[in-house]
C-alpha cells in the first residue's frame, strides 16, 4: 500500500469516528451481547465472521461504486431494507419466546457450544451474524457517504483499503467487547428469570430495530 494512501492527520480523525461507529449498538452489536451471553466469547467471536464477510462485501461493492448504485435504486434498496427489518423481528420474537430451563442447563450448553466439534451451533450463528448485516443498507450507507470524506483522491485504491481494513479491525475489537459483556452478564444472572429478561431485553431490541429500517428512508440522490 502506497506510504502517501492517507495523511497521518487524516487517519488520526477517522479512527476515533470509526470506532464510534463500530461501538453503536446497533443489531449486529445486540447479537454479540446476546451470544456472549448464550454461548460464551470465544463462540461469540468466532461467529462474527459472518458479519465481517459482509462488511468486507460491502465495502468492496462501495469501493467500486456498486453501493452508491444499490442506494440509488428504490426497488433494490427497499428491498433490502425490508427483507432485512423482517429477518431482525424474526429474531427478536425467537428471543422473546425463548425460555431456557435453569442456569446450570444454560451453562451446559454454554460449555458444550463453547467446546470444539459444535460447528454446526457456530455455523448457524455465523449466517445470522451474515444476514443480519447483509440486510442492513445503513451499513453502506457508512461505506458510501463516510468513507469518501476520508479518502485520498489521489491514491483512491489504497486510502479506501485502508479504511476497509481498519473498519474491519475496529469492529472486531467492538465485538470482542460486547461480547465480554454479554458474558459477564450471563455469569452474573443467577435465576432464570435473569435470562428471561436478558431475552426479553434483547429481543425487544431487535424488533425495535427491525422497525426504525422498515422506516428507514432511501437517502436524496
Amino acid at each position: 500500500m502506497h506510504a502517501a494512501s492517507l495523511s497521518l492527520a487524516t487517519f488520526a480523525l477517522f479512527l476515533p469516528a470509526c470506532f464510534a461507529l463500530n461501538m453503536a449498538l446497533g443489531p449486529n452489536n445486540v447479537l454479540s451481547l446476546s451470544n456472549g451471553a448464550r454461548v460464551g466469547i470465544r463462540t461469540s467471536v468466532l461467529a462474527s465472521s459472518g458479519r465481517l464477510l459482509a462488511f468486507a462485501v460491502m465495502i468492496a461493492l462501495s469501493g467500486v461504486g456498486l453501493g452508491a448504485l444499490l442506494l440509488a435504486s428504490e426497488l433494490w434498496f427497499t428491498a433490502l431494507k425490508l427483507g432485512g427489518a423482517c429477518y431482525l423481528v424474526w429474531i427478536g420474537v425467537r428471543l422473546l419466546r425463548a425460555h431456557p430451563a435453569s442456569l446450570p442447563a444454560a451453562m451446559a450448553e454454554r460449555n458444550m457450544q463453547e467446546a470444539p466439534g459444535r460447528t454446526g451451533t457456530l455455523a448457524r450463528l455465523a449466517k445470522q451474524e451474515f444476514l443480519v448485516a447483509a440486510g442492513n443498507p445503513k451499513a453502506i450507507l457508512i461505506f458510501t457517504a463516510f468513507f469518501p470524506q476520508f479518502v485520498d483522491r489521489a491514491h483512491y485504491a489504497a486510502s479506501f483499503t485502508l479504511l476497509g481494513t481498519t473498519f474491519l479491525l475496529l469492529e472486531l475489537a467492538a465485538i470482542g467487547i460486547y461480547a465480554a459483556l454479554g458474558a459477564r452478564l450471563g455469569a452474573v444472572a443467577h435465576r432464570t428469570q435473569a435470562f428471561l429478561w436478558l431475552n426479553r431485553v434483547s429481543g425487544s431490541m431487535m424488533i425495535g430495530f427491525g422497525v426504525t429500517l422498515a422506516l428507514l428512508r432511501r437517502p436524496a440522490t
